[in-house]
């Protein structure tokens, strides 16, 4: 049996729902069959691989075709970024400056294939406006990605507000919409979610953020695109290689457990749904864990406004906290809290060994608290006693520090 009491590092990865894997392993034990073999064990493995996904698109709000499976949410991150290298010539795309590096580096690659990147920053709270997002924009601007909750600060981003203006824009422009792509790896199984808006054209999933196994993504597209890499054509092309029958049924049984929907007016869809409960739940447990750390003396969050907002407000997501604390560097923080048993991070463990913070400096967070700042996050398992453990002892080790 887990013991997740000491763990607060959710963001980075969740521990696997054993239920829903050791459901998933024996179905694909009983059911090794190739999906694309024309075969009896090919024709029930696809039929399988079919299912998973009419059960993702379900909790998802959306229809199967539209939804492809991939080998993680970085994968289905940068499907329709490389799809761009199929059109005849260079183009102009924006991306948010505080991006997960699945979308930073892959737009930093198609620089190199001369296209022109322009990058749209954040508030001082870490939030990407829809005025500073049209602000950005060209007549040619091709695609734009904005994340849906940053990795690092929890900062909720105004997706749907977004997808609206870039409709506009393109009726009072009469130039072809910009499209959209959604990085949805934070908020999916984690804040109400709405990704069927016509200005949505793409969004990415990961299953080990929610429960599911490492190595299996999900890729939403609102039209097909022309994949740029090609291969046996699996997944309507879009994504070609064997198909993961295992992490696509976990995936998809993750989603129909945690996903928690909302619809275009912001409305939470099934309010005594389970995962709506605990949203609602952690949403005080947060607010509390707040209010509690900004007394320990030398410690500053990240936002700083975010410790005045009321515990149902939704601009960040309850499941991370962002905390500098005075003259203690985040490493030096996340090591001792190790050594006591309790398990944070510095920020996103794909970017763990650089020493840069990038979405911090964009956000104009001085230097001295990018590198003291640490990330506390929370998952469906983590209670308000283990909350109240890791405070007392950051208590202890601030006060080594900051007598």
């Amino acid at each position: 049996m887990q013991n997740t009491s000491c763990y607060f590092d959710w963001a980075a990865t969740a521990p696997l729902d054993e239920d829903i894997i050791k459901e998933a392993l024996e179905i694909s034990i009983n059911n090794f069959g190739n999906p694309s073999s024309v075969h009896d064990l090919g024709i029930k493995a696809k039929k399988i691989l079919s299912e998973a996904r009419t059960t993702a698109s379900k909790a998802l709000n959306v229809k199967p075709e539209n939804l492809y499976f991939t080998s993680s949410g970085t994968e289905a991150d940068y499907i329709p970024l490389l799809s761009l290298l199929k059109r005849p010539v260079a183009g102009r795309i924006l991306i948010s400056a505080i991006e997960h590096p699945a979308i930073r580096e892959q737009a930093e690659m198609l620089k190199h294939c001369g296209w022109k990147v322009d990058y749209v920053k954040p508030n001082s709270n870490g939030i990407i406006s829809s005025e500073a997002v049209k602000e950005a924009l060209t007549t040619d601007t091709i695609l734009a990605c904005i994340m849906a909750v940053n990795n690092e600060t929890g900062a909720v981003q105004p997706i749907i507000e977004i997808a609206d203006m870039l409709c506009n824009f393109a009726k009072e422009t009469g130039k072809r919409r910009t499209k959209l792509h959604v990085d949805c790896v934070q908020a999916a199984g984690k804040i109400p979610l709405c990704i069927n808006h016509p200005g949505i054209d793409s969004a990415a999933f990961s299953a080990h953020k929610i429960g599911g196994p490492r190595g299996s993504g999900l890729l939403y597209l609102r039209q097909p695109i022309d994949s740029f890499i090609r291969g046996g054509g699996q997944e309507q092309g879009i994504r070609s290689g064997t198909e993961n029958l295992f992490g696509a049924f976990a995936f998809a049984k993750c989603l129909e457990r945690y996903f928690l929907a909302k619809d275009q007016a912001g409305k939470i869809i099934k309010t005594e749904s389970p995962q709506c409960v605990r949203f609602l739940e952690q949403q005080q447990y947060t607010f509390d864990f707040i209010q509690k750390i900004s007394s320990i003396k030398g410690s500053k969050i990240i936002p700083e406004s975010r410790k005045n907002l009321s515990a149902k407000d939704e601009k960040f997501s309850p499941w991370i906290v962002q905390v500098a604390f005075s003259k203690i560097p985040g490493e030096v923080m996340v090591r001792s809290l190790s050594e006591k048993g309790f398990y944070i991070s510095t920020g996103s463990a794909c970017s763990a060994k650089k020493m840069n913070r990038p979405i911090l400096e964009a956000m104009g967070v001085s230097k001295e608290d990018a590198t003291n700042a640490v990330r506390f996050s929370f998952g469906p398992k983590t209670t308000k006693e283990d909350m109240e453990k890791l405070l007392a002892e950051i208590t202890t080790i601030t006060s080594l520090f900051n007598p």
